[in-house]
């Protein structure tokens, strides 16, 4: 896989770099879901090394296969001089069949409240657009509980609109949720 997306430093916020995820990140991924918020939100948490794999499998089938992109964001200007895992993006539930996709993400604690979020979302968003051209599609959509501020915002600066309220569906969503829309540029 050679996608790699990166986004200039501009203004305040820093340049990222999105790329699809690898075996050497194994190690950050048993370190992120150290955070409780991480292990509390994750329907699989990553606790050792083999949960590690096992998840990046899953998102490397979804490569392999389709319907799952999913992406590292990373800063690559570090003070390590290695890129630095700040979060994850993914474009879920794509299908060349399909007009419409669900973008997904979440960043680590240090990333939290800095603009990352968003501005992952939004080169997902660009990317996902123009990789899949005119014909295909169409739009994308992101879902969070309605409850959470943070999502609400995230989506609001990357240009996602509140679409509509969706009821709760426990035990999976045990609240109400927001929909949030972006639809392909004319």
């Amino acid at each position: 896989m050679t996608v790699v997306l990166q986004a200039p430093a501009c203004g305040r916020r820093s340049a990222l770099l999105l790329r699809p995820w690898c075996r050497q990140d194994v190690p950050d991924l048993v370190g992120i879901y150290r955070d409780p918020v991480m292990r509390g939100s994750a329907k699989n948490p990553i606790m050792t090394e083999q949960d590690a794999h096992r998840w990046l499998a899953v998102q490397q089938e979804g490569w392999a296969v389709g319907g799952r992109l999913s992406f590292a964001v990373l800063d690559p200007g570090s003070a390590s001089g290695s890129p630095r895992v700040l979060g994850h993006v993914t474009l879920k539930e794509y299908a060349t069949d399909k007009d419409s996709a669900e973008v997904g993400y979440w960043t680590v604690p240090a990333a939290r409240n800095r603009g990352v979020a968003s501005q992952a979302v939004e080169m997902l968003t660009v990317w996902a657009f123009e990789r899949f051209g005119p014909e295909g599609l169409q739009r994308i959509e992101l879902l969070h509980q309605e409850d959470n501020l943070a999502s609400c915002r995230v989506a609001q600066k990357s240009g996602y609109a509140l679409t509509g309220v969706l009821p709760a569906d426990p035990p999976a969503f045990p609240a109400d949720g927001h929909l949030h829309t972006r639809y392909r540029p004319a």
